[in-house]
């Protein structure tokens, strides 16, 4: 079962959000919204299909991230999240929440040995532009 394809999203904590998000607008050239920036790309193996990264801040007091007590979180892409946490689950890895589902996809937290909080991300339908994280 292949479990991991890919990079969903980098999320990290700071003290001013605005003012980084600012400083990456300006320095870096990121076009930062709300929600930070979403990086479209191409499937290598099926073109038709778009894929995404975010890159996103979030207030050092955010909740978004708990129980780990970590400044950052990563986001990874997986091919099927129900298959995937069967498999977590006979791990006996920490799982946090249930999946939650959404048109742009199914979500699901869990931890690593070392506490830092981990979220796999199954996309929703990648050929529709509209429907992608974003």
């Amino acid at each position: 079962m292949k479990k991991v394809t890919g990079l969903g999203g980098v999320f990290f904590k700071c003290d001013d959000p605005k003012g980084m998000n600012e400083w990456y607008v300006k320095n870096l050239g990121l076009p930062v919204g709300q929600y930070g920036t979403t990086f479209d790309w191409r499937h290598a193996d099926d073109p038709s299909k778009i894929g995404s990264t975010s890159w996103c801040t979030f207030p050092q007091d955010t909740k978004y991230f708990d129980p780990s007590t970590k400044p950052f979180m990563v986001n990874y892409r997986v091919e099927n999240l129900v298959a995937l946490v069967d498999e977590l689950r006979k791990e006996n890895v920490t799982i946090i929440d249930e999946i939650a589902e959404y048109d742009y996809g199914k979500f699901l937290h869990i931890l690593d040995p070392e506490g830092n909080v981990i979220e796999l991300w199954e996309p929703g339908d990648e050929s529709d532009p509209d429907n992608v994280v974003g």
